[in-house]
């Protein structure tokens, strides 16, 4: 382990803790199968299929952020990440492989600093194609609570702009 950028990760996260450790360990692997490096824009993509401790990891070592695009969340609950590299095209999804049962969490936290990436990872192709880069949006004003809104969120309702906290929703099955 890279003490320094280790400690990077630590400072951002708030501690250290097996979570954190897990994504550690996947941006360095990911870094080893595809070459990636730190993006200073969208040329390192992460769709992490959890919302946990190692995401903090991912986005102090890889730069991806939700600001920037390039940290999605495809949330199935699985310690799972995809990596994209846009300028080469390649791609890999890292599930982390099932730990030995019965496991304080002090344990699982040594367990995963004395793992090798390779060692916890199972490198497969990605399920989820390359999204395309970030868009920006035009803006409006919601016609109801006068709050700024991108038109991607902005919903007719009786030929008015309305945000979707002031849309009333439409389902016949849930009246």
């Amino acid at each position: 382990m890279n003490n320094n950028v280790w400690e990077k990760c630590v400072a951002f996260h708030g501690h250290s803790c097996g979570g954190l450790t897990i994504g550690y360990k996947a941006a360095l692997y990911a870094i080893d199968l595809l070459a990636l490096t730190f993006s200073s824009d969208e040329e390192v993509v992460c769709i992490s299929e959890n919302d946990a401790c190692g995401v903090d990891a991912i986005q102090v070592i890889l730069g991806c952020s939700i600001g920037k695009g390039n940290l999605l969340f495809h949330l199935t609950g699985k310690q799972a990440f995809s990596f994209y590299n846009r300028q080469t095209g390649k791609s890999v999804r890292l599930m982390l492989k099932k730990k030995p049962d019965s496991m304080t969490r002090e344990e699982s936290y040594d367990y995963y600093q004395g793992l090798e990436p390779k060692e916890m990872f199972k490198a497969t192709d990605t399920k989820i194609k390359l999204p395309e880069a970030a868009r920006i949006f035009k803006s409006y004003d919601c016609e109801s609570c006068g709050e700024t809104t991108g038109d991607n969120w902005i919903r007719l309702q009786d030929g008015r702009k309305l945000c979707v906290d002031c849309h009333q929703k439409y389902n016949r099955f849930d009246v």
